[in-house]
């Protein structure tokens, strides 16, 4: 039996639980749920800093809730996670369908309310955030603009300089 977890009535909430779907599970063929992340990531760099941000910007609006520190460093890896693998060109892209951040995150909020769990200090959880948030993005464009230039030469080397 599949344990359901309730995130307390508030709009803001809902949102993310209404946002996390959009992105991670929207859509469904032959049973095989799917959200806008992995058709994002298709378009590279704008596609996967795209899909990062927002996820970022859910994580944001779960810690102006209450999310404690540990849940939001938890929280954070899963987006950052997404984020670098679904950056590499075409096992990127099959990952993107497979794992869904935004999904599981909403889950370990609902833990969190519902059970007590990920609990623990974040006074300095917001500054690491912010730097591996920018590691993270630039990490993610590093690899789109490499595949870019690398793999399919679509970068002119005139391009740079």
């Amino acid at each position: 039996m599949k344990k359901t977890f309730e995130i307390p009535d508030d709009n803001r909430l809902r949102a993310v639980k209404r946002i996390s779907k959009l992105m991670d599970e929207e859509f469904s063929v032959a049973g095989f749920k799917f959200g806008l992340d992995p058709i994002l990531n298709l378009v590279p760099i704008a596609g996967d800093l795209g899909g990062y941000i927002i996820s970022i910007a859910l994580i944001f609006t779960m810690m102006k809730h209450g999310a404690s520190g540990k849940l939001l460093v938890k929280m954070l890896g899963n987006a950052s996670l997404d984020a670098l693998l679904g950056a590499i060109p075409v096992l990127g892209w099959i990952f993107d369908f497979v794992f869904k951040a935004n999904t599981y995150n909403v889950k370990l909020l609902s833990e969190f309310y519902a059970e007590g769990k990920h609990k623990g200090s974040g006074l300095d959880t917001v500054l690491i955030m912010l730097f591996l948030f920018l590691i993270v993005l630039i990490a993610v464009g590093w690899l789109s603009f490499w595949f870019l230039k690398t793999v399919t030469g679509y970068i002119d080397h005139n391009w740079l300089g």
